[in-house]
């Protein structure tokens, strides 16, 4: 029995039927050159007999017990609930592929069973297939599910071996030196908690400062006030449950040259992009807006190299351009913005960008609850996560990883 943290319960009580709280993975995937007719298919048949999961994978949520909501295994696990293949009768193309995964991503993931699926879809143009995972954001953040991705595939088309992301064994750091359950280990252990916990508190005091001082107009510009993002887009309000997919790309050579060019780096590059994309999504829309557009944006906290189960994320509020023409001008203008969102989290623990991010998030739901989105300023426009992809070309079972998109979660 593993009780979960404040963060993982927040994405169970923020949870609703127009909000799920899960994360994916898309991959494209093209089969190896002469794969017989029944190489997806085969595929799937081999990966089911590792029905074996390990943590978080094979862990179910319960809420009642004498120490509150917590994880416990899974004792009658099925892989034929979480593992699943389709062929459609005809091939599609990739826009048919994303139709198909946004229609897998709306529902609430069932509760009373390990809180994750797998689909490959088959039958795509030019011999691929594709391959969905859904997990809930309760068993990890996107960075920890992002590296379990990666050491599910290979680097070799000839590495034949399936490693799924579900049967991995889960590397954990030690956590230092073992005060035992003698009475002087318990007393350093409880001067730890409460130094650390003091530490949190003047962390989350000194954000709200922060914040009230620039809400009042002593500071401007210092830090992004949450709930105060203008309402006048269709960006804001009420969640409902429909989905929609969209994805692009560009080289990374192409953006490392303009990286180069601006000396600015691929967050401040990725951000100029999506933010000139998102002005001219409104105007083309009927919703041109004379304001920056605000986004929260997820800071990974969890130490270098951890890959243990559950989530060490806080969001940041980041307050992109003014509506210009000029990209130049917006991305130095994104640069400011980011650099001071990076002296803010600096200057805090960790533990009170998390416990802070939670207050927000139970604030943000009780305001949904009480059917006030539609009328209260939002925490933000909208959601922009950058999770880091693999730096090489990976296979799985010898077909060769065209593309991979994370898809998030909607605030």
């Amino acid at each position: 029995m593993r009780k979960l943290s404040a963060l993982d319960l927040a994405f169970f009580l923020a949870e609703s039927e127009g909000s799920p709280k899960s994360v994916a993975g898309l991959m494209l995937c093209k089969k190896p050159a002469g794969a017989p007719a029944g190489f997806a298919r085969d595929l799937v048949r081999d990966l089911k007999t590792h029905d074996q999961p390990t943590e978080p994978f094979n862990l179910v949520i319960r809420f009642v017990g004498l120490t509150g909501p917590h994880w416990e295994p899974c004792k009658d696990f099925d892989i034929d609930q979480h593992v699943f293949y389709h062929k459609p009768k005809k091939s599609i193309g990739w826009l048919d592929v994303l139709d198909f995964v946004a229609r897998l991503h709306e529902p609430v993931i069932d509760r009373s069973k390990p809180l994750w699926e797998y689909h490959l879809i088959d039958g795509i143009e030019g011999g691929r297939f594709a391959v969905y995972t859904k997990v809930h954001h309760a068993y990890a953040d996107g960075v920890t599910m992002a590296r379990w991705v990666s050491r599910s595939l290979s680097s070799s088309p000839d590495d034949l071996e399936l490693r799924p992301a579900w049967t991995l064994p889960r590397e954990r750091k030690g956590g230092g030196g073992d005060d035992g359950p003698s009475l002087t280990g318990a007393i350093r252990g409880l001067t730890r908690q409460t130094w650390s916990q003091v530490l949190t508190t003047g962390g989350i005091a000194k954000l709200a400062t922060q914040q009230y001082l620039e809400k009042v107009g002593i500071t401007r510009h210092a830090v992004s006030v949450p709930f105060s993002a203008d309402d006048d887009t269709p960006l804001t309000g009420s969640a409902t449950a429909g989905r929609s997919i969209a994805t692009t790309w560009l080289t990374m050579k192409e953006v490392k040259r303009v990286c180069k060019a601006t000396r600015s780096t691929l967050n401040h590059v990725a951000l100029s992009c999506i933010d000139g994309g998102l002005h001219r999504y409104l105007e083309e829309e009927g919703n041109e807006i004379d304001h920056p557009i605000t986004i929260q944006m997820p800071i990974n906290l969890r130490q270098f190299g951890g890959e243990k189960a559950g989530n060490s994320v806080g969001v940041a509020l980041v307050e992109l351009s003014e509506p210009t023409a000029d990209p130049y001008f917006r991305l130095s203008e994104i640069g400011h913005s980011l650099n001071r969102v990076k002296n803010q989290i600096n200057s805090v623990p960790g533990d009170s960008i998390e416990q802070y991010t939670v207050l927000l998030a139970l604030t943000g739901e009780l305001i949904d609850k009480l059917n006030l989105s539609d009328r209260l300023p939002a925490n933000g426009h909208t959601l922009v996560s950058n999770l880091p992809g693999p730096r090489e070309t990976l296979y799985l079972r010898g077909a060769r990883v065209e593309q991979m998109y994370p898809i998030s979660i909607l605030v």
